[in-house]
Parts: structure tokens; C-alpha cells; sequence
């Protein structure tokens, strides 16, 4: 028999992408947990009604021995139900920002409000496999990273790692996303007629999402400027990033960096200078796309990296990590 998970926040764009994934997965069968009954359900059609549905509820969830439990969720209902899943025995992959961030202290500043459960911020485990893969199998609690920390610090990392980048002259991140990575909820900012015919930055300087670049990466806050920019379409993000290198004698030295750091990884694709990726070539996918540039004689480069926010940017990665805690094949329901 499959072993049963439940989604919460399955109304949303993240959500409703990661039940899509789990419906052709070989290995599980997925719950509805009925957090907000009184919402609307997108119509299905005549024989086709999906999951079976649960009340959003510990002892609902105990009852019926689900191994795991999806939080597509904002942070602040995240931190109510993540405790209570836990309590029912089930493990928790929550989407939200709310165990991303290793203090309370940081959590106040980039959040703006107070952590509840420092104790779970604590025990949680970040769930970026390709640097983080050894913590998932026996973690409780496992914080789905970001979408732009994703694509950034896929990038980032091995060239910091192997002290390529000039950190002093500072790493700029120039990043933009559809119009899906905000959520489903309404707002003016994310309107049909705000966001069509249009190309906007927000956030800027203190975007929640630096943090996590920074607790990955390596960098220090002052050697980064991260900058979001909202696209006029559906999903996918694209981050070009430029910074000084050092001790490099040519493009093929810096791909060769990423080729050995992502050499056994299924889901990093890196393309052959002097070409880069697109967002059309990760629409539906989980796969960080990787290209770049170096100028060999003024010390400059450019990297771009590219996700769907959707997919690797959250619910791609939150089936890669629950492939891991469960012992599934990493690739499974992906590919």
C-alpha cells in the first residue's frame, strides 16, 4: 500500500501544484487536510474528485497514521499546526518561511513578528538536498526553502566555496519572479492590471529571503545586494548574478567548479558557456538551470540561474525532500 501524506494550504499555487505532483507519485497517496472549509475548490470534472479529504486536525491525522504532513501554508499557520502534526506522530514539510531561519532573532527582524517555537526553529532541517541531504533522512521537521534562496544559492555556493569570488567588491543578485511566487491570496501589487504591461522591484534591501541566501551561501550581509523584481507572467524565476572573480584563466575553470560540485545531482542542469538558460526550459520542472559568463581580461562574470518557483522553488522541492525523509528515490514523481 502507498503510504499516505496530507497537504494543507491545497487551495494555493504551491499547493495546489504539489497535490498535482503527488497524484502521479508511485509511492504515496495524498490527504486534502481541511484547514479553511468555507473556501471554494476549483471545479473537477464528472468522475474525477481527487484525494480523499481530512480535517486539518492532530487526531485526525493520528487516526489515520499519516506519515507526513505538507504545510502550504503562510508562516504564521505554520507555526499553529507544525507543533500539532508533530505531537500525531507525522513529520512535517512546511513550505512557509517559519523554521527557515536558525534564531528567533532573525526571524523577528526579517519577519517582523515573534517566533513561537524557537525550539523547532532549532531542530528543524533546511531542505535544499544538494547541500543538505545527509540531515533529511532522520529529521521530524524539514523547512522547504525559498524560491529565490533556491536559485540563488544554487549558484552561489560553489564559487564561494572555492574562493573564486572577489567578496570584497561585493555579489549582486538581480532577480525576478512570475507573479505566482506571492500567493493566491488577493492584493493590489499582484492584480491582472497591476502586474500585465508592467516590470517592478519590491522589497528592496530588506527582502525576508536574504537571509537564507546568507545562512547558505557563505556570504556576509554586507557582500551581497539582492534585489526582487515582479514579471508579468505566471511562474518561473530568473536571477542574473554578477561579481569579480579571482584566479580564474578562463569560463571552462568556472564550469568546471559547478560540474564537479553537481556532478551526481538530478536536478542541476548547467549549460555550455557562452550560453545560458530561460525560464521556458523549467516551466514544470524541478531543475535549476545554470549558464554563465566570464570576462577573463577584466576580472567580471555574470551567472544565471533559473527555477520554477513552482517546482524547485517549492513543490518540486518539497517531493525531492519528502523522496529523501521517507526513503523513496530522490527523482521519483519528478522526472
Amino acid at each position: 500500500m502507498n503510504v499516505p501524506v496530507g497537504v494543507v494550504g491545497f487551495r494555493g499555487y504551491s499547493g495546489a501544484e504539489l497535490v498535482r505532483l503527488l497524484e502521479r507519485h508511485a509511492r504515496v497517496e495524498p490527504w486534502l487536510l481541511e484547514h479553511r472549509a468555507d473556501a471554494e475548490d476549483r471545479p473537477r470534472p464528472i468522475g474525477r474528485p481527487g484525494p480523499r479529504r481530512l480535517a486539518c486536525d492532530a487526531g485526525a491525522v493520528g487516526r489515520q497514521g499519516l506519515a507526513l504532513v505538507f504545510l502550504a501554508t503562510p508562516a504564521e499557520v505554520s507555526l499553529e499546526l507544525a507543533p500539532a502534526m508533530l505531537d500525531a506522530g507525522a513529520r512535517v514539510i512546511d513550505l512557509s518561511g517559519a523554521f527557515r531561519l536558525r534564531t528567533a532573532e532573525n526571524y523577528r527582524r526579517w519577519y517582523r513578528g515573534e517566533h513561537t517555537r524557537p525550539d523547532l526553529l532549532a531542530e528543524a532541517a533546511y531542505g535544499l538536498p544538494e547541500f543538505c541531504r545527509q540531515s533529511l533522512g532522520r529529521a521530524r521537521l524539514i523547512a522547504n526553502p525559498g524560491c529565490y534562496p533556491t536559485a540563488a544559492n544554487l549558484a552561489l555556493r560553489p564559487l564561494v566555496e572555492a574562493g573564486v569570488i572577489h567578496l570584497e567588491a561585493g555579489v549582486v543578485c538581480d532577480a525576478k519572479s512570475g507573479a505566482s511566487g506571492a500567493g493566491r491570496k488577493p492584493s493590489l501589487q499582484t492584480s491582472f492590471c497591476e502586474v500585465t504591461e508592467n516590470f517592478s522591484a519590491y522589497s528592496i534591501l530588506d527582502h525576508r529571503h536574504v537571509p537564507e541566501i546568507l545562512l547558505t551561501s557563505g556570504l556576509e550581509e554586507a557582500q551581497l545586494s539582492f534585489t526582487a523584481q515582479l514579471l508579468p507572467l505566471d511562474r518561473g524565476i530568473l536571477e542574473t548574478i554578477y561579481f569579480r572573480c579571482r584566479n580564474l584563466a578562463s569560463a571552462g575553470e568556472l564550469l568546471e567548479i559547478y560540474s564537479r560540485s553537481y556532478a551526481e545531482e538530478p536536478f542541476i542542469r548547467l549549460y555550455e558557456p557562452p550560453r545560458a538558460p530561460d525560464l521556458r526550459g523549467v516551466r514544470h520542472t524541478n531543475f535549476c538551470d545554470i549558464g554563465l559568463r566570464l570576462d577573463v581580461a577584466g576580472g567580471r562574470a555574470v551567472v544565471v540561474s533559473a527555477i520554477d518557483n513552482l517546482g524547485k522553488g517549492a513543490a518540486g522541492q518539497a517531493v525531492q525532500n519528502m523522496n529523501l525523509a521517507l526513503g523513496f528515490p530522490e527523482t521519483e514523481g519528478l522526472l
